[in-house]
């Protein structure tokens, strides 16, 4: 099983905009990761996100790249301060594909909670727009088999305009 973390894209600043939705460079960010993962044929069984305008969003762009059945869904428990402990345990008894989209600190805390390490911002850097994958091995040890930052899709070639469907 293969768990995909997101941080939302760069969203704009609550004086802006109360909801806080994708910033244009947000979205430019996540529709070249969603590009990216339907160029490498990652395919998910759910998608699920905090229930905030970012994550929601975040969420429906990724959506179209890499879920091909049924639509992301607001989760309780996602929120930025949330425990991660009841969501790991629960991940024990999955076997499908889930890409959770989400907040700092929950989402760094989780990938260390599984990862059995600390809960170091240097372990894993999420930043806005970026996705950390990884994979239970046997006996339900996880490890990190990759991350992505824009900046490292920023040289990707430009999307067209119809992959996403907007």
């Amino acid at each position: 099983m293969r768990i995909y973390l997101t941080q939302h894209g760069e969203a704009l600043a609550k004086d802006v905009d109360r909801e806080r939705p994708l910033s244009e460079q947000g979205r430019a960010d996540v529709q070249r990761l969603a590009e990216f993962l339907r160029d490498k044929e990652v395919r998910v069984e759910h998608i699920w996100h905090s229930g905030k305008t970012r994550a929601e969003q975040t969420a429906a762009l990724l959506a179209d790249a890499i879920l091909p059945d049924g639509q992301p869904e607001a989760r309780p428990g996602l929120g930025p301060n949330d425990l991660v402990e009841p969501l790991a345990y629960s991940l024990g008894t999955w076997s499908s594909d889930l890409a959770l989209v989400g907040h700092l600190p929950f989402l760094r805390h989780l990938a260390c909670l599984l990862l059995d390490s600390e809960p170091d911002p240097a372990t894993l850097a999420f930043e806005p727009g970026s996705m950390a994958c990884l994979e239970r091995k046997a006996a339900g040890h996880w490890a990190l088999l990759w991350m992505l930052r824009p900046e490292q899709l920023a040289s990707e070639p430009p999307l067209s305009g119809s992959a996403t469907g907007s």
